[in-house]
């Protein structure tokens, strides 16, 4: 399973034992905790694999009660190669948006922190009408302190890392989970990355931004939990409903 995804191995795992027999139809997997000690993986990791095999056809999450098996073979194969998990993409991100921030506080320039806090004005009357420009404004920050490091590779990663972001379908339900619980972009968090590049240190920068970038993660994760695991399997269902009525 070299080269695979985290999620994606506990994924095939759990569909190997489900395939095998291990468990059976109507069976109630192992807590999100206990398959966490049993892969070795965290449980952010474990929720990803269960939304995967949710969308494989594999699982049902019952609320309140367990993840369920419905199904003993896939019904979609793999998840798509570009489909990465959210937290693995939030952990690529504070590594690097870490260095990226460290290494612009020693190039940026008085104005280009202007142009920053501008963005953070701009978030934060977001935040109150519409998140979606809030993200946007999110974004442009994010892409303007990589632009500050002066290393066009960087910048260029940073930009991969948010179209993986904007096109992964498990991570665009993840944010679409994390929205309908009131998620938004964190002002204070931004602040405090641009309050640091202006002090022009790199250590405080990279601390900022990896602080940032982990409260997000922290976000996302206590915004889906079971109940919306739920939901989205309802809508799974749903579309997938839809799609055979259109046949």
């Amino acid at each position: 399973m070299q080269g695979k995804r985290l999620y994606e191995r506990v994924a095939q795992a759990v569909a190997g034992d489900i395939v095998a027999g291990r468990y059976k139809l109507g069976d109630r997997l192992p807590s999100e905790r206990d398959l966490a000690a049993l892969h070795d993986v965290s449980r952010p990791t474990i929720r990803e694999a269960m939304i995967a095999l949710e969308v494989d056809g594999l699982v049902e999450v019952v609320t309140g009660s367990g993840v369920y098996v419905r199904a003993l073979r896939r019904k979609h194969g793999k998840p798509a190669p570009a489909d990465v998990g959210p937290f693995e993409l939030l952990e690529a991100r504070a590594r690097i948006e870490g260095e990226s921030a460290a290494l612009a506080a020693s190039h940026i320039t008085d104005e280009e922190l202007a142009a920053l806090e501008a963005l953070v004005a701009e978030m934060e009357a977001e935040n109150a009408r519409d998140v979606v420009m809030s993200e946007d404004a999110d974004r442009r920050f994010h892409m303007a302190i990589a632009a500050a490091t002066r290393n066009s590779a960087m910048a260029q990663v940073i930009e991969g890392l948010w179209e993986a972001r904007n096109q992964s379908l498990q991570n665009l339900r993840f944010l679409e989970k994390a929205r309908a619980e009131g998620v938004k972009p964190r002002i204070e968090e931004h602040s405090a990355i641009v309050a640091a590049l202006r002090s022009r240190d790199p250590r405080a920068a990279r601390h900022a931004m990896r602080t940032h970038l982990r409260g997000v993660a922290d976000m996302v994760f206590a915004a889906t939990e079971a109940e919306a695991m739920e939901r989205i399997r309802a809508e799974i269902a749903g579309e997938r409903r839809r799609f055979q009525l259109g046949d």
